[in-house]
C-alpha cells in the first residue's frame, strides 16, 4: 500500500552523543516516526525506508513524502 509520510527538519542525537541537523518522517496512518542525520534527499529516502522496516503493525507499505 502507498502511504504518505510527513517530513520535518529536526535535531537528531547521533550514537556518539553529538546532535546534528536531520529529518524526521511520520507515518500519516499511525504516527510512527523515524529519524536520520542530514537533510538531503538521501536522508529523506532513508527515513521512508526505515518506516517500512520498522512499521509497528508489521505492514510492508511503500512510503512517499506527503504532497504539500
Amino acid at each position: 500500500m502507498r502511504v504518505e509520510a510527513v517530513i520535518s527538519e529536526v535535531d537528531v542525537e547521533m550514537p556518539d552523543g553529538n546532535t546534528v541537523a536531520g529529518v524526521c518522517a511520520a507515518c500519516t496512518r499511525c504516527d510512527h516516526i523515524t529519524e536520520s542525520g542530514g537533510t538531503s534527499e538521501a536522508s529523506i529516502r532513508r527515513c521512508l525506508a526505515l518506516l517500512r522496516e520498522s512499521c509497528p503493525a508489521g505492514e510492508s507499505n511503500f512510503y512517499v513524502e506527503e504532497d504539500t
